[in-house]
């Protein structure tokens, strides 16, 4: 559905706005690396196309326009883009600002700059994500798109990764912003909740009440004062000027922290009046704006010094859209735009000064304003604006924030006044520290800007004093983006360049004064003591909660298995149990009957006997076996009740699972240690209870169904997939999805075991058996100088003498191929009878594991020359162009196709789709199988060697 209205540009899609700028993300790499930095240019100008779309509408008042798509309509999931006279006033800025930051780029960064094609890349793409921000009209997209912010701004703070405070400044960012994006999270969660729906605007137009709503604004507000470094999360925005100056300018001015002011001004209409709203709002935004503006007095690198000034700016700008009254947003959406101009060109004329001078000192710049008058000129028409003087979009604002609070909160009033007259004080100390002669200090050498590199810095800079001039004719579009507000006594307030002699003008000029004093003051003011610094409250904040992990971890976390599992179970035992106990009385008995046949009833019997004598044995091997019994138990439950496909796959895994323990058990003692007969008890007691809730909990879950179950409908859907196994087909077809993620689940695994274990040895084939190699000899028996003949096995030759069986050596090889063509069998007849891919796969991997028992890891190389990686790769690459298909013979991901064909020899033939996702299945559990004989065979083996070697050349030594 596209809805919208006859002003909208016609042809014009929100979708495509910012398909442009994904594509323009992801083509510069490639043209930085054609074109050089002739690349950004026609970059900037993509940026400009979203600006140059939005103005119109914006201006001229059209109407709201939303496009939405459906994503998974079974759960009433869509996606929604909106854009609405906020929204068009926000693209105009992240568009048309950010584009001229990006031609800016073009003549900030040499054409050898290392990196410059990423940088490009994540810079653009940071422009997309903010666009997509302030489009988003769906609580899951908004988030998406904040979170998006939040990564590639690190990676843009981070760029120059090679200097420390580089890596610092974007670890600190993503810190503190993540945090408060989380906590954003569950507050979407609880909103979109409370609210039935999780459309922005349908929210805002309809807001929920209750404490729940509450709880999900206060949430919110946490992550909208992380992304705008209001206090107490300030902390980050500082130290990220280690970033590049164009990435200071777009992030920090023109984009990411306005993210912040957007979304609480998106919520000021419907929540002003929630409990928690005001003091958060309003509290953190005044102790930001005075705090910072302070801070900005003290400050000697220009970079630092306008970073503190927009941090204080941010607390000025959330006061405002955050008050609740139409008068006050329309000041604060005012100072937005006004924000971005200055603040972005001061940034810009920022790097300009450290491109002439090589520093941003201002105890080593003297005499600049000379040397560069253009430069000088646009900084001074935008530090104009930045601290209010009449004739300036930055005083229109002020002027406007003044009248929004007149009769109403005399002390908030008083106390924006003092935070303007910090900002006129630093604008003042930016001036004199930047291009002011100054005694003492020697006249730097100035390398002339070019023009290009100029041109923003002069645009920007203009833009403020133009629009300022022409703030009457800016009204209307503003005031559209402030009618969602409620109508105070200063209804009739409208923006103009002039209001004529009154009380805010007056408090204009007094603050105005107030900022030239604390300039004048100068070092004295620099003398006071600062009440922290900012720095050094994240460090001992990461400190304190890294020794407080190290504490928690050392307490809960001693390597002990049995004892980790315990704290496990007991946990599900008080919470299930818990929950079935409060259900007391039930309604029912739990169930009608207690077994089918007598031979449940025996095998139970035998499974639980089995569980309480692993539990009751000392030794290790007496365990694995009465543990793997009590799991076979569990499977011929399965057979009896009529489900051999998981009575299949339950003995395969069991039987795998017995050679895993036995692979480890090599290298663990053959007793566990002492146990008191105290510990046993209380094992076997937690074992009993966890047992006991799982079945009353899958018991009161079958009860209290009231719908019909899905599966119902399961056998006439295998019957449609052309699938006589109603497993199979829901595993491939209908609950393919989840098959789909366990399979990779499963491949990552593996890999990431295998990653870890031969993190410092490289995973290869062993190397060519000789004469004196063997495999699990024994130390008392030194190994043959000459290989012995090759036997029944491959590799047969590589085993020693004593350990070799000719029984199981002639089994080994007299199996393996059937087992293999058994495995293929399970493969190819899944949709009709038991198996599947799964089951094929362990089989295939016993006839392996057989291969090594008898033979060793050379053995085990010549039965499958192939590394586990490529199987595992190869199964997943099956497995998701499997499902990737769908959309090509279908209509959907994982949709299924069949054909039905007559073959000589082999006659009717039904081929589906799905067989393809079971080979890809069958791929990936072979190369598990063989990770396990690789990392806890072969890999132990090459240890056991390795130290009966050593121990052999320590006798040596002894003897000698």
């Amino acid at each position: 559905m596209i809805a919208g209205s006859p002003s909208t540009p016609a042809g014009a899609s929100l979708l495509l706005l910012l398909a442009a700028y994904c594509a323009a993300a992801a083509a510069a790499p490639v043209l930085v690396r054609a074109l050089g930095r002739g690349a950004f240019p026609p970059l900037a100008a993509v940026l400009a196309a979203a600006a140059g779309w939005a103005v119109w509408p914006w201006l001229r008042g059209g109407a709201p326009r939303t496009e939405s798509w459906s994503w998974i309509p079974g759960l009433g999931l869509h996606l929604y883009l909106r854009s609405d006279p906020l929204t068009w006033m926000m693209m105009v800025i992240v568009g048309g600002v950010g584009g001229l930051i990006v031609l800016y780029c073009g003549r900030y960064f040499t054409g050898a700059e290392p990196k410059l094609g990423a940088f490009a890349g994540e810079l653009v793409g940071f422009g997309a994500a903010m666009l997509g921000l302030v489009l988003a009209d769906d609580l899951v997209l908004l988030y998406v798109f904040w979170e998006l912010t939040t990564v590639l701004s690190y990676l843009l703070i981070g760029y120059d990764a090679e200097r420390g405070i580089a890596r610092r400044a974007a670890t600190q960012a993503i810190v503190i912003t993540t945090f408060g994006g989380l906590a954003m999270l569950v507050g979407l969660l609880l909103l979109g909740q409370a609210a039935g729906t999780d459309r922005l605007s349908a929210i805002v137009a309809a807001p929920p009440g209750g404490g729940t709503a509450a709880t999900a604004v206060v949430l919110i507000l946490v992550g909208a004062l992380s992304k705008s470094a209001l206090v107490p999360f300030g902390l980050w925005l500082p130290g990220a000027m280690a970033a590049p100056t164009p990435v200071s300018a777009f992030l920090h001015a023109a984009a990411m922290v306005k993210a912040g002011v957007y979304l609480v001004a998106r919520l000021a209409p419907a929540f002003a009046g929630t409990a928690g709203w005001r003091p958060i709002v309003v509290g953190c935004g005044i102790a930001t704006m005075l705090l910072a503006g302070w801070r900005a007095l003290r400050e000697h690198d220009l970079k630092l010094l306008l970073a503190y000034g927009t941090v204080s700016q941010l607390g000025f700008m959330v006061v405002l859209v955050g008050a609740g009254n139409r008068v006050a947003a329309l000041a604060g959406f005012t100072v937005l735009l006004a924000h971005a101009l200055f603040k972005s060109a001061l940034f810009l004329a920022v790097g300009v000064v450290d491109h002439s001078t090589g520093t941003r000192d201002l105890r080593k710049l003297s005499g600049l304003g000379r040397e560069t008058p253009v430069l000088f000129g646009a900084a001074i028409a935008a530090a104009a604006s930045m601290a209010g003087v009449p004739a300036t979009l930055g005083f229109a604002g002020k002027e406007a924030a003044y009248e929004a609070f007149l009769g109403g909160d005399t002390g908030l009033l008083v106390l924006l006044a003092v935070g303007s007259a910090l900002t006129a004080a630093y604008s003042l100390r930016f001036l004199w520290g930047a291009f002011a002669r100054k005694e003492g200090v020697a006249p730097r050498e100035v390398h002339r800007p070019g023009v290009l590199l100029l041109a923003p810095v002069v645009l920007l800079a203009a833009a403020g004093v133009v629009v300022g001039l022409l703030a009457g004719q800016l009204n209307a579009p503003i005031e559209r983006e402030a009618a969602p507000f409620p109508v105070t006594r200063h209804g009739g307030y409208h923006l103009s360049a002039w209001h004529g002699f009154g009380l805010p003008l007056l408090l204009t000029a007094v603050s105005l004064a107030a900022g030239v004093a604390l300039f004048g003051l100068g070092r004295r003011v620099a003398r006071v003591p600062q009440f922290f610094e900012p720095e050094q409250v994240y460090l001992r904040f990461m400190h304190g909660l890294s020794t407080f992990a190290l504490q928690l971890t050392g307490t809960v976390q001693r390597g002990s298995l049995p004892d980790y599992l315990l704290i496990i179970l007991l946990a599900a035992v008080g919470l299930a149990g818990g929950a079935v106990v409060t259900g007391l009385p039930w309604p029912e008995p739990l169930g009608d009957r207690i077994w089918d046949s007598p031979a449940q009833a025996l095998v139970a019997l035998l499974t639980v006997i089995a569980a309480a004598a692993a539990i009751r044995a000392r030794d290790r091997g007496q365990t694995v076996v009465l543990s793997g019994a009590s799991g076979f138990g569990v499977a011929t439950l399965f057979v009896l009740q009529g489900a051999p496909d998981l009575a299949l796959t339950q003995f395969l895994v069991e039987t795998a699972s017995l050679i895993v323990f036995v692979l480890v058990l090599r290298r663990l003692p053959a007793r566990f240690s002492t146990r008191s007969p105290a510990q046993r008890t209380v094992h076997l007691l937690v074992g009993a209870l966890a047992g006991l809730t799982a079945t009353a909990v899958t018991l009161l879950a079958a009860r209290a169904r009231h719908a019909v179950p899905v599966s119902a409908a399961y056998p006439g859907a295998a019957r449609e997939a052309g699938g006589g196994n109603i497993v199979a087909v829901t595993l491939v077809d209908l609950r393919s999805w989840d098959t789909l993620g366990e399979s990779v689940v499963i491949a990552l695994a593996a890999l990431g075991v295998t990653s870890m274990v031969f993190a410092r040895r490289p995973l290869s084939a062993p190397p060519p058996p000789g004469p004196g190699t063997s495999v699990w000899g024994v130390e008392e028996i030194t190994a043959l100088d000459e290989a012995p003949p090759a036997g029944w096995l491959a590799a047969g030759s590589t085993l020693a003498a004593e350990r070799r069986s000719i029984v199981f050596e002639v089994v080994a090889q007299a199996i393996f191929h059937t087992v293999l063509l058994y495995s293929l069998f399970l493969l190819f007849t899944a949709h009709s009878a038991p198996g599947g891919g799964f089951a094929g796969g362990i089989v295939a991997g016993l006839a392996l594991a057989v291969r090594y028992l008898a033979g060793g890891p050379f053995e085990l190389w010549e039965a499958a020359p192939v590394p586990a990686g490529a199987l595992l790769g190869t199964g997943a690459i099956i497995v998701s162009g499997t499902a990737l298909g769908g959309l090509a013979w279908g209509h959907a991901v994982l949709e299924s196709a069949s054909a039905d064909a007559h073959l000589p020899l082999l006659g009717h033939v039904h081929l589906v789709t799905s067989l393809l996702f079971e080979i890809g299945v069958y791929l990936i559990v072979i190369g598990l199988v063989l990770t396990v004989l690789s990392v806890l065979g072969a890999e132990i083996d090459r240890q056991t060697e390795a130290d009966r070697r050593r121990g052999a050349g320590r006798t040596g030594e002894g003897a000698g």
